[in-house]
């Protein structure tokens, strides 16, 4: 028998999977529990409704990939590296995160909040997650006043992943803007 905890993540990673796969639209409770290999009334269970359910996904996901890229960014402090040492790793990053539906999901549930204004907060959570952690790479690598740069760095990382995303363009496009980002901040000393 599973425990609550996990039949609760097997729900989120269903929902990413869908929506990944097919969109938000596709989100539906029948689904989700064949997707999830769990009862039915698990979903409904878990998850009061589709807002809770929608938000709950965003917020696991980015929680994820957060707690990921700080691990990277921390070993990157702890060793030391230079703005070209850090372009690799961003390029080792990027290229290495395959447009799966679990990675196109987020972007879904991003414009699904432009659409729902209840989803807003958790997407603010989100951005002010990749905010900070942005902030700390690039206090790591030096930038004076990283802080007013973190935004800046988090939208073209997106805009670009989207680029990718839509047009199968190369990792290498975004590490050499961040590379031209990053040596602007410098600059601007």
């Amino acid at each position: 028998m599973s425990k609550p905890a996990d039949t609760r993540q097997s729900i989120i990673d269903a929902v990413l999977r869908i929506i990944g796969q097919d969109g938000v639209a596709a989100v539906t409770n029948r689904r989700i529990a064949k997707e999830a290999g769990v009862a039915l009334g698990s979903v409904t269970y878990h998850f009061e409704t589709q807002h809770e359910l929608l938000r709950e996904s965003l917020l696991h996901f980015v929680a994820e990939e957060t707690r990921r890229f700080t691990e990277l960014a921390d070993q990157c402090q702890a060793e030391g590296v230079d703005l070209d040492q850090a372009a690799a790793v961003v390029g080792q990053v990027a290229g290495g995160t395959a447009f799966d539906s679990r990675h196109i999901a987020p972007f879904e549930l991003y414009v699904q909040a432009g659409r729902d204004e209840r989803l807003r907060a958790a997407a603010a959570e989100c951005f002010g997650a990749y905010d900070r952690l942005a902030a700390k790479i690039l206090a790591g690598l030096g930038v004076p006043d990283a802080e007013r740069f973190a935004s800046t760095a988090v939208a073209l990382v997106f805009g670009l992943q989207l680029r990718r995303l839509a047009t199968g363009s190369p990792a290498g496009d975004l590490v050499d803007a961040l590379l031209l980002l990053a040596r602007g901040a410098h600059s601007g000393d």
